[in-house]
């Protein structure tokens, strides 16, 4: 499984892309494989904040309820609400049209490379 060099990683499966104060979240290849078909999304509200390394709303699979956690502190500017509306594109594509939130960043949590994202899942 390739995992993109892009970005940076939680501990918890979650990826995040940082730009201009504003991170964009979503969950990575290898929890969407570990969860199975994602059929809902429990998201946290625009306009809300999160906390890093917190939970922040859930993810539901057809084998189990997820907690999705917040890679950083901040306030919610947006949510995917196209991966709301059809949380399938969650797993056919994590890392593209699959986002599902960004956030205003305050401060950033314990992130993960890519190199040190893929030993932990290959360990």
């Amino acid at each position: 499984m390739s995992i993109p060099t892009d970005r940076q990683y939680t501990a918890e499966h979650e990826w995040v892309v940082l730009a201009d104060g504003t991170a964009t979240v979503g969950v990575t290849a290898f929890a969407t494989d570990s969860l199975g078909d994602v059929v809902y999304l429990d998201l946290p509200a625009v306009g809300s904040e999160v906390v890093a390394g917190q939970p922040c709303g859930e993810i539901e699979s057809t084998k189990s309820v997820s907690d999705l956690y917040s890679p950083v502190t901040g306030t919610v500017a947006s949510l995917n609400e196209a991966a709301v509306d059809a949380p399938e594109v969650v797993n056919s594509d994590p890392y593209g049209d699959g986002w599902l939130f960004s956030v205003t960043v305050e401060a950033e949590g314990p992130l993960l490379d890519a190199e040190a994202y893929t030993a932990l899942t290959q360990g």
